[in-house]
């Protein structure tokens, strides 16, 4: 039913959706809970700057980062290698463009927590991370898992970002959504037919799945 480039294309895309997400969790958990924690005035400074991807145009940020990643920039001069149009580039993209997505709910909900559990860690003499990793995160886990699976969805759905600094290579860049755009530019209906609906059953199985996460936690509180 599939050829090999649309398995290729399928596969890459579950790849950099999975990678990013380890990484939007890795680097959006500590950034939400210095959000959410401290008072630090120019705070809500980084929060506008993290959620600017929701309306920067994706040609905007990926034009930056073509710069940014660029083989004059200083960051391939640290790195020693030329990020666009490689799998890691699509990675950093990827990243910065979800990240709203993943700080936003994960913020809300260590926000949500009030003082009450930080007084009852402290008069049991429990740590700052004592407290964070055994009273924090197990109440802030719906946020974190929201926030995991709407980065995980933003960014398997990313089109304009991916193109910019990724092209269309496949196996390394060539993702569904830039496969379902070649196709239907050399006229390919059927096979842009297929990955669409492809794209429409992964994405109503992740939302889905989001529902049943907040749901599944909604019920268990008292």
């Amino acid at each position: 039913m599939f050829d090999a480039a649309i398995i290729e294309a399928i596969v890459l895309t579950l790849k950099l959706a999975a990678v990013t997400t380890v990484v939007l969790l890795l680097v959006g958990v500590p950034l939400a809970w210095w959000l959410a924690r401290s008072k630090t005035r120019g705070k809500e400074v980084v929060a506008v700057l993290i959620s600017l991807p929701i309306v920067l145009p994706p040609t905007v940020l990926g034009f930056y980062l073509l710069i940014a990643m660029g083989p004059n920039s200083p960051l391939t001069a640290l790195i020693g290698r030329s990020l666009p149009f490689t799998f890691e580039g699509l990675v950093v993209g990827s990243t910065l463009y979800s990240l709203p997505f993943v700080v936003n709910p994960i913020r809300n909900a260590f926000e949500a927590m009030g003082e009450r559990q930080w007084e009852a860690a402290a008069t049991l003499r429990a740590g700052p991370l004592d407290a964070f990793f055994n009273v924090a995160l197990p109440l802030a886990l719906p946020g974190i898992l929201t926030g995991a699976i709407l980065g995980f969805a933003h960014t398997m759905g990313e089109f304009g970002v991916v193109l910019m600094i990724g092209g269309s290579i496949p196996g390394e860049t060539k993702v569904l959504s830039i496969a379902i755009f070649d196709f239907v530019e050399t006229l390919q209906w059927g096979k842009a037919h297929m990955l669409a609906a492809v794209m429409l059953v992964m994405s109503f199985a992740v939302i889905l799945a989001m529902r049943m996460v907040e749901r599944r936690f909604a019920s268990t509180r008292p």
